[in-house]
């Protein structure tokens, strides 16, 4: 056995509303074997390495449950397009939007597309995060999108966690919905499986782009291969997306602006997620997710940036929590629980990771901050230090 302590800090609760001094943590081969109060520490270990926090305050590392962050190109000028009244809609059917960022992105060589990510990523484990889902769908060809996933299985860092999302939008090679629907799930679906390139599938649904009688096909397709679903659902408009993840099990439903009573209730008797993106809601000037009501109501409520080059192009997690607090009414502990066990449950690791248990691999930050440091001001991450499986990876 490779035993570690860290010994001597003020271990936040699980569900973010005490802190408990004077705890500890036994870790073995990057997997938390016991925690608890320093005091108690079995006394028959005998320990490779002993940490002394020197009583800084430590809680689970923040996971991060949907972004874009693979991609090429910019979308500056759409920013100020949107910010004068063109709609997102309007700016797609000109040929702007993800199509914009398909040219780019097909273009991109494998190489150039790893050293754009890989950078991206940095900036993700320097905000504390140690788990990143990253989705495709900047290519939306057989050849780019392959290219994209194999991208995504080099990055290093944190734990990455790979999203076909081919069907973000239809490339201008199909003039149909659902051929171009039936083309990934009859062709890329089954050598994405097959190379074991992602377990993870998306769908964008909305008015006037994917539409519920295409998608369901599409979903139960990836299904019947084996792959986990989560969804883009509701943003826009009160669609079909919430519906159809709820009724497929999906693992999350995400962005869920649009949601009546009826829907909300669903959530809160359901393993679907509602992942919560409100810095895309900044951007978009939309209204924000009914958090309150979905809490409330007992749903599980997860949050994420969406980082990507057109609707959310920040990587700002701080903002992320504070537009919850301002703006949704979420409190700091439902905020941090959030970005940590709900993300983990939105990617259906939560027995892996997600809170400081014993069972689950020993990600964590550790800082002289408060907890009330965080979420708090716009753009501003505390000086912490980042482990993952019990290695410090990030000092700042």
């Amino acid at each position: 056995m490779s035993l570690q302590l860290f010994k001597n800090c003020r271990l936040a609760s699980t569900d973010f509303k005490t802190i408990v001094p004077k705890s500890a943590m036994v870790v073995n081969g990057g997997v938390i074997q016991w925690v608890g109060p320093q005091a108690k520490v079995p006394k028959n270990l005998k320990f490779k390495k002993v940490t002394d926090l020197k009583s800084k305050l430590v809680f689970p590392s923040f996971i991060e449950c949907h972004t874009h962050t693979l991609f090429a190109g910019s979308r500056a000028d759409e920013f100020e397009l949107r910010n004068n009244g063109v709609s997102y809609t309007e700016i797609a059917a000109k040929g702007g939007g993800i199509i914009s960022t398909m040219k780019h992105t097909r273009g991109a060589s494998e190489k150039t597309l790893l050293q754009l990510t890989q950078k991206r990523v940095d900036s993700f484990v320097k905000q504390g995060v140690s788990t990143l889902e990253i989705k495709t769908g900047y290519a939306l060809d057989a050849k780019n999108e392959i290219k994209c996933l194999k991208v995504i299985n080099k990055l290093k860092g944190p734990r990455i966690i790979s999203t076909f999302l081919g069907a973000h939008a239809r490339p201008p090679e199909f003039s149909d919905n659902a051929a171009y629907l039936e083309f990934l799930a009859e062709n890329l679906l089954p050598e994405i499986k097959k190379k074991k390139l992602a377990q993870r599938v998306d769908i964008f649904i909305e008015n006037k782009f994917f539409e519920k009688e295409e998608s369901q096909k599409y979903l139960q397709k990836a299904k019947d291969l084996g792959f986990d679903l989560t969804i883009h659902a509701n943003q826009l408009s009160l669609s079909a997306g919430a519906g159809l993840a709820l009724d497929h099990d999906a693992h999350s439903a995400d962005h869920v602006i649009n949601l009546d009573d009826g829907l909300i209730n669903k959530f809160s008797k359901s393993k679907t997620v509602a992942v919560l993106l409100p810095l895309a809601d900044l951007y978009m000037k939309c209204a924000y997710p009914p958090a309150r009501k979905l809490i409330d109501s007992g749903a599980t409520v997860a949050l994420a940036t969406d980082f990507n080059p057109g609707s959310c192009p920040s990587q700002d997690l701080a903002t992320v929590g504070l537009l919850a607090r301002l703006e949704m009414k979420m409190t700091l502990p439902e905020v941090f629980t959030a970005y940590t066990l709900g993300a983990a449950k939105a990617l259906r690791i939560d027995s892996e990771e997600g809170s400081i248990e014993a069972g689950k691999a020993a990600n964590f930050i550790c800082t002289d901050a408060e907890l009330s440091d965080f979420f708090y001001s716009a753009g501003f991450t505390p000086e912490h230090q980042l482990f993952i499986r019990g290695k410090e990876v990030f000092v700042g």
